[in-house]
């Protein structure tokens, strides 16, 4: 087999419907659109959504709450993420996305106190919790917020 000799399966393709092409196309008269109304003018039709004047759905069902344009969307990661870090490493923003533990830190990265620290770090990051910073300067090390 060349690709040369290669065709689409059979039925798979159809021909394109040509719209206002006379009586010899088979659509003949009013082109498949049928004889008068919106749908059959040019540029014709309704918007999507639109009931014909009937309250559409979008409408008549009840809004809930809103959305704060001004929160922040940061990603928490814990603190036993970071005994991937050599000891006494300077752990950064950069550096957490360098080792793969966040792919995208959006508005900040907070650094959280679940599970157990085992090396000295010197962290720069958004934000720390309480617990967090505990382990950090437990071990000797120094939580700084960015």
């Amino acid at each position: 087999m060349n690709l040369s000799q290669l065709k689409p399966a059979e039925g798979s393709k159809r021909k394109a419907f040509r719209v206002g092409r006379g009586h010899g196309s088979g659509n003949g008269k009013f082109a498949g659109r049928g004889r008068d109304g919106q749908n059959s003018r040019s540029g014709g039709g309704v918007r999507p959504g639109f009931e014909g004047g009937q309250m559409p759905l979008y409408r008549r069902i009840p809004k809930r709450g809103f959305t704060n344009r001004n929160s922040l969307d940061i990603v928490g990661i814990n603190v036993d993420l970071l005994n991937r870090f050599e000891d006494g490493a300077d752990v950064t923003v950069d550096t957490i996305i360098e080792a793969g533990i966040v792919k995208n830190p959006r508005d900040g990265v907070k650094i959280l106190g679940k599970g157990e620290l085992t090396k000295k770090l010197n962290v720069k990051a958004n934000a720390f919790s309480a617990g967090a910073i505990q382990k950090i300067e437990a071990m000797g090390g120094k939580a700084e917020v960015m």
